[in-house]
């Protein structure tokens, strides 16, 4: 049974009714499986609250997410000392809201929520391909053992969407069998104009799954999250992508995970990811315009 819990307030201007909204944010926070620091699992609700500290209006993108068909169904409950159970709680839920018609936008959590989301875009997408922003390949065949992790999520995916489905972004940091694998297995880009015109014409026309770790950005645009890495992505660049290259794709599902808001104390991690989750929504509806008047 799928259970959802309110935190003190709803996202930002996400107040659309559920059963006429396209878009239905949740929040999934469980950060059992990291390697470093935990705390991602408090991110859904400190979002959530430090999403007054910005505007519903997009100046990027020229929408007011409080007058789009976006609902905050609020977080799942799921049991912490159960990871499988949890993972099948995150699947069902997604699964729900696309037999639905409905795009899933769900917080993490760590990176791990991903693969049940993903197991449930493409059981209803097939041919889905996966655009994963990140600045750790995340493709590791196990970590300390385990074959389910957020250093592992990324294996588990190519595992269910099959080869040369994955499309990552922003990556700078893993191990040389990781990196051989990724060239073997899927694409690694850098973050340039050429690649992003790449990135449009080659995922034209195909279900396309946005995965965001915050830590695609440089620790000094976001301290707050598990595992930081220098020389990342600027919020503008980011920004940016989000309002120029996501609206070009069809995108059936994203998440945004990794925000860890105990490691900031200046809360512009949790304020920025706030920004981030509300130009997502308005590039996913503005993705459903497009594909609807195609």
């Amino acid at each position: 049974m799928t259970t959802f819990a309110f935190p003190q307030s709803r996202f930002l201007g996400a107040e659309a009714d559920p059963e006429t909204a396209q878009v239905i944010i949740f929040g999934a926070p469980i950060d059992g499986t990291v390697t470093f620091r935990p705390g991602a699992r408090l991110a859904p609700g400190r979002i959530r609250e430090l999403s007054v500290a910005i505007e519903t209006y997009s100046p990027y993108q020229d929408l007011d997410l409080e007058k789009l068909p976006v609902a905050d169904k609020g977080d799942l409950v799921l049991p912490l000392a159960d990871l499988g159970a949890a993972l099948e709680k995150i699947r069902q839920a997604a699964e729900g809201i696309h037999k639905q018609g409905k795009i899933p936008g769900v917080l993490g959590g760590e990176h791990l929520i991903s693969l049940p989301l993903i197991e449930a875009a493409f059981k209803q997408h097939p041919d889905l391909c996966v655009l994963h922003l990140d600045a750790h390949t995340d493709l590791r065949e196990a970590w300390e053992g385990e074959k389910f992790s957020h250093s592992t999520v990324m294996r588990r995916v190519v595992e269910v969407i099959g080869p040369g489905k994955l499309w990552q972004m922003g990556i700078r940091s893993g191990t040389e069998e990781e990196f051989a694998y990724a060239r073997r297995m899927g694409h690694i880009l850098q973050y340039t104009a050429g690649n992003l015109a790449r990135l449009v014409e080659v995922l034209n026309n195909r279900p396309v799954y946005l995965s965001l770790d915050i830590d695609v950005l440089d620790p000094a645009f976001a301290p707050g999250t598990g595992t930081p890495e220098a020389g990342g992505l600027s919020s503008r660049e980011l920004l940016q992508f989000i309002s120029t290259v996501v609206p070009k794709l069809d995108i059936c599902g994203f998440d945004l995970v990794e925000v860890a808001p105990v490691y900031d104390e200046s809360e512009r991690t949790s304020i920025l990811a706030a920004t981030l989750l509300r130009e997502l929504a308005i590039a996913t509806i503005k993705s459903v315009k497009r594909r609807v008047s195609a």
